[in-house]
């Protein structure tokens, strides 16, 4: 009967002390112009990791952002909306699963709805969907996942609480033998 009850308090910690932790992630979505010109300007610094992939993805030389949102998911049932002038891209975070976030995207052009998708946002990599022709170029509609800075440093920092602190040393070592 001991022996259940310390495995229900070990159980206990063990949810509350890795729930505790979990990193708040920010997500970054923006509404791209893809075009080629003759003289490209520089790209914006959103998308200069990206830069590569999307050239040789697309095939454009200049990338223009029209519109932008940042939205730190702290549960993954938030929502928003990154807005241009004729352009929305609305994002409903439905929740978070093993390799990122499962989003319902809606892009509308003024109020008609030009297109609704459920789609699974890695942490690891972004989602990039093509939309619909603009004039000489192409909407692009790019989601990105972005650790939270200050969730980062307090992942490094040892917890304050004894529990705590102890239940992680114990997941350390048990790591360290179980691989």
């Amino acid at each position: 009967m001991q022996l259940t009850r310390v495995l229900l308090a070990v159980w206990f910690v063990m949810a509350v002390g890795t729930t505790s932790l979990q990193a708040a992630n920010t997500v970054w979505s923006g509404l791209v112009i893809a075009q080629n010109v003759p003289q490209p300007a520089p790209i914006p610094a959103e998308l200069t990791k990206l830069e590569q992939t999307l050239k040789e993805l697309f095939g454009y030389n200049q990338f223009e952002l029209i519109g932008e949102s940042s939205k730190t998911l702290k549960t993954g049932q938030e929502d928003w909306l990154a807005n241009s002038k004729y352009f929305a891209l609305q994002v409903d975070a439905r929740g978070e699963n093993d390799s990122g976030y499962t989003l319902n995207l809606k892009l509308y052009k003024e109020k008609d709805v030009l297109l609704e998708t459920d789609a699974n946002l890695s942490k690891s990599s972004p989602l990039v969907i093509k939309g619909p022709q603009v004039g000489s170029g192409q909407l692009l509609l790019v989601l990105v996942v972005k650790d939270d800075e200050q969730a980062r440093s307090r992942r490094h920092v040892e917890p304050a609480n004894p529990i705590t602190a102890g239940w992680h040393r114990l997941r350390r070592m048990i790591h360290r033998v179980i691989p």
